[in-house]
């Protein structure tokens, strides 16, 4: 039977995004849902957003990240990650606690999108007014 081998999991969610993270000890291999992470996500300014937790806490070459995570667009889905990722970090170490929630990134976003209302075109959009 294979020896059981270390993980840490968060759960982070965005918009409508949720993202299931796994930390496992290694040397920083960063795979989103079987796909290397520069390829999964383009923009370099959202890889960096993505990789804060990891730079804050200085361990971004001490574990692999696997990453599951679906619903949503990029952006919403690389919040989800970042939230997932401070959320596993938690489980690594209590001492991280305080640079990440100072840092903001234990809060997740509620934003999310207006439902749409009935009569109305989209949540608050309504048809043009006509006077006759």
């Amino acid at each position: 039977m294979a020896k059981a081998q270390v993980q840490y999991l968060g759960t982070g969610r965005r918009k409508q995004s949720v993202a299931r993270v796994r930390l496992l000890p290694g040397t920083g291999k960063f795979l989103i849902n079987t796909r290397p992470f520069e390829d999964y996500i383009p923009s370099a300014q959202t890889r960096l957003d993505v990789m804060q937790p990891l730079v804050l806490t200085k361990t971004e070459k001490n574990y692999d990240v696997l990453v599951n995570v679906y619903g949503g667009g990029v952006s919403g889905q690389a919040g989800a990650i970042r939230h997932g990722i401070s959320r596993a970090l938690l489980e690594v170490s209590i001492d991280f606690r305080g640079n990440l929630k100072k840092a903001g990134f234990l809060t997740r976003d509620p934003r999310a999108k207006e439902r749409y209302k009935y009569g109305l075109k989209k949540a608050r959009k309504s048809s043009q007014f006509s006077k006759r």
